[in-house]
């Protein structure tokens, strides 16, 4: 990675630490500090979680308004992402699917071995109704944007585990739209085994702990609006 890169990628995890560290409960309504904010500058330098939107963020708020999906005013977006965190903690709960905040973002982790059958990218069945809770919510929350990250372990050639985890990403964003998801709100991308979570591999559970896909879902604002018109 260049180092300019390093350093914008570095700020950006600063500014979220610095706007998000404080959150609110969904459940209790009190005021704390976020452990994923914490934890954001880690998860800035793996280079996803708190970087761009994949595709830019214009040109993908340029889709969401020609869909006819709005945006939410400024002061409301903390209160908009509580409520979407709350009812996406309480419809996934005993699934297999972790719900993290990182400031106004939600990241939805879903381990490869629940979700995945081993070098699969076809949806368990089993796991498919945990995914139509997850849709129907996103449903209910529309002004967001939907990006979806697949990831393999080590195991295998570095070219097919970039198209393994290309192909897992793609699977679960075409169920979310066989569910009523808007594709305009939805992008996708494979990392491979580059952004290994759990290391070194060396068990079978640090294996299935880096067979995952995750789920990004960050609000459309007011601001992002105004700025891609």
């Amino acid at each position: 990675m260049k180092n300019g890169t390093i350093q914008l990628t570095t700020l950006a995890a600063i500014s979220a630490l610095a706007l998000g560290g404080c959150v609110t409960d969904p459940v209790t309504g009190e005021k704390k500090i976020s452990k994923a904010a914490i934890g954001g500058v880690g998860g800035a330098l793996g280079g996803y979680l708190l970087g761009d939107l994949i595709g830019g963020k214009n040109s993908r708020t340029e889709e969401i308004v020609g869909a006819g999906i709005g945006a939410v005013a400024g002061a409301g977006v903390g209160y908009y992402m509580d409520q979407q965190e709350k009812k996406l903690r309480e419809r996934t709960a005993g699934t297999g699917i972790d719900v993290e905040r990182q400031g106004d973002q939600l990241v939805l982790n879903m381990p490869g071995d629940v979700t995945f059958d081993l070098n699969s990218a076809v949806v368990k069945s089993q796991f498919r109704s945990a995914l139509d809770s997850v849709a129907s919510t996103l449903g209910e929350y529309p002004s967001t944007y939907i990006d979806i990250y697949g990831h393999t372990d080590s195991t295998g050639s570095d070219s097919y585990n970039q198209g393994l985890s290309e192909r897992r990403a793609a699977s679960v964003a075409d169920y979310l739209a066989s569910r009523g998801v808007q594709r305009a709100r939805m992008a996708t991308m494979g990392y491979g085994e580059s952004q290994l979570k759990c290391t070194p591999e060396t068990t079978e559970a640090d294996r299935q702990c880096n067979r995952r896909v995750e789920i990004r879902i960050a609000p459309v604002t007011q601001n992002d609006v105004a700025n891609a018109q």
